[in-house]
């Protein structure tokens, strides 16, 4: 075996061998032998050492079939680097209003609850009629491509400006007339009541709640600012009254739980299950974001632990083995999302000369967020205090250089990038390496490290489900 290094990745698992080819975005099962033998290759600079005969001839075999290719991409480019002008011209398909900077509540993991060195913090600035007048004509302006567009209302609180909001869906009725439009909210729900929730169904708006498990834990973080109780049994009043009050409407109604995995994950999951009205809500599960706080996030051995056995469960819940009541819906959710990352292991064709890893999304395009002062950031989750993010204004739209300095940001490790086989898998997003003095390599480095460890435990969980089709019948698990 000699020349380039094949562009693979291979990994055991108790189920046997495997390699990952980069370049088909396949994995396929092999002998160990030869899994020993491209292990070799793969780690020594001289690839001419000796090798069994047969193992030679199987992976000859493997070369006929196009598997082993050398090739890496030449250079490090997003593949819509050449039409963001386009794209954020005419098919802007999310806009995301920053209606209020206030908020009731102070929650504990909240960075604009903070010190305001890493992030902005509450303060009483709100967005005027005039600028979200302005917004939303620019959105209107820059999706004449985009059959349906989304319009969400984000804070802090959102609810505390009601009357901004109402007045924002009727200018959007008289402007977006011909154009699909659909609506969220994302909200605390300390505020709902009757008449916002009647306005909410009249005018199809979802409201996303913040629920982080039962109250003990809810109220660990999520106090009110005035006095600092928990915030828990308001809301759960205000979910059982949507749910008493307008059955109709009810199922439009999700929550948004943040997991701490320093908390007790398994009494957020009996919460899930055994409180009848959150059981029939489809609930997303976030752990808590460190992108912008002082420390990361630290995820203990016994959620790991935990998490796998109930992923494990879903796994069998999926192949008919068990019942959906021994399901967690927590991590049911997460099981689908990872049913969404194993779509992406297809086969391809090889790599282009020109690519980029998939983290960047086109900023602006799919959750253009704008805040009170009518700034434009590419979603809701970025620094608003970092001069990066800050690609636009309403009033004189999109600064280009900044949105494609941020779709290329694997440029600033091109050729770790270029060598790298997670390149197809790689979710690393611009906001993981801001930091106070612009985009971060050192951070950028970090992240690939983390990735890389997520992308092989994502291929193992696939091989897994894979494998367990297989072997389900000689299982003797009970439904």
């Amino acid at each position: 075996m000699t020349g380039e290094k094949p562009f693979i990745h291979l990994f055991s698992t108790p189920y046997g061998y495997y390699m990952f080819d980069v370049n088909k975005n396949i994995i396929i099962k092999i002998k160990k032998p030869v899994y020993e033998a491209l292990i070799n290759e793969q780690q020594k600079n001289d690839c001419n050492s000796e090798i069994d005969e047969e193992v030679r001839k199987e992976i000859e075999i493997l070369r006929t079939n196009g598997f082993l290719s050398t090739k890496r991409p030449k250079e490090i480019v997003h593949p819509e680097n050449d039409f963001v002008e386009y794209r954020l011209k005419n098919d802007i398909r999310k806009m995301t209003l920053q209606v209020t900077q206030q908020c009731n509540l102070r929650c504990g993991y909240c960075p604009y609850s903070g010190d305001g060195e890493l992030q902005r913090t509450h303060t009483n600035k709100r967005m005027s009629f005039e600028t979200a007048r302005k917004a939303i004509d620019f959105l209107i302006h820059h999706s004449k491509e985009a059959e349906i567009v989304n319009i969400g209302f984000y804070g802090g609180e959102p609810l505390l400006e009601f009357e901004l909001i109402k007045k924002c869906v009727e200018y959007i009725k008289k402007k977006a007339e011909g154009k699909k439009v659909s609506y969220v909210i994302t909200t605390n729900a300390t505020l709902l009541n009757e008449e916002i929730v009647e306005y909410f169904e009249k005018n199809d708006i979802r409201i996303s709640i913040s629920l982080d498990g039962p109250r003990e834990i809810h109220n660990k973080n999520r106090r009110f600012a005035s006095d600092g109780r928990g915030s828990f049994d308001t809301v759960m009043e205000k979910i059982e009254m949507i749910k008493n009050k307008y059955p109709g409407y009810f199922p439009k109604v999700g929550i948004i739980m943040v997991i701490d995995p320093e908390n007790n994950v398994a009494c957020t999951n009996e919460f899930c299950t055994n409180c009848e009205t959150v059981s029939e809500m489809n609930v997303l599960p976030m752990i808590v974001d460190d992108n912008y706080t002082e420390g990361k996030v630290f995820i203990p051995d016994d959620f790991i632990k935990k998490r796998n056995y109930e992923l494990f469960k879903v796994y069998l819940y999926e192949l008919g083995r068990v019942s959906r009541k021994n399901v967690s819906q927590i991590f049911l959710s997460q099981y689908y999302q990872e049913q969404n990352d194993f779509a992406n292991i297809r086969p391809m064709e090889g790599l282009p000369e020109k690519w980029h890893h998939g983290g960047p999304c086109v900023p602006g395009e799919s959750r253009l967020f704008i805040n009170a002062d009518g700034c434009l950031y590419p979603c809701e989750k970025v620094n608003e205090k970092s001069e990066v993010m800050k690609i636009g204004h309403i009033d004189s739209g999109f600064d280009l250089n900044k949105v494609r300095n941020l779709i290329n940001i694997g440029k600033l490790t091109e050729d770790n990038c270029k060598n790298c086989w997670v390149i197809t898998h790689c979710k690393i997003c611009a906001s993981q390496i801001d930091s106070e003095n612009g985009l971060s390599v050192e951070m950028k480095k970090q992240s690939c490290k983390e990735v890389r460890s997520t992308v092989e435990n994502l291929f193992r969980n696939y091989i897994a489900l894979w494998e367990m089709k297989y072997m389900i019948n000689k299982i003797n698990v009970s439904p």
